[in-house]
């Protein structure tokens, strides 16, 4: 995943969707782990939506910032 955080929580973030990427990766070759997976999913989309919490407000200051610049 080619991303640079903006912060330490988007770094964690980051890291933890990509473990549970790895983990459901893995699992798609063991059987019956279909409940699991779903779990996993679920898991990774709260992430994602947290995720979003943090990003927003970077996206929108760096918005800002080139703003002002361009302005200047």
């Amino acid at each position: 995943m080619l991303y640079e955080p903006g912060s330490a929580q988007c770094r964690a973030l980051i890291d933890c969707k990509s473990q549970i990427e790895a983990m459901l990766l893995a699992l798609q070759r063991i059987e019956n782990s279909g409940p699991i997976q779903d779990q996993l999913r679920s898991v990774h989309l709260q992430l994602e939506d947290l995720h979003g919490r943090y990003r927003r407000p970077a996206a929108v200051a760096s918005l800002n910032a080139e703003s002002r610049s361009a302005n200047s």
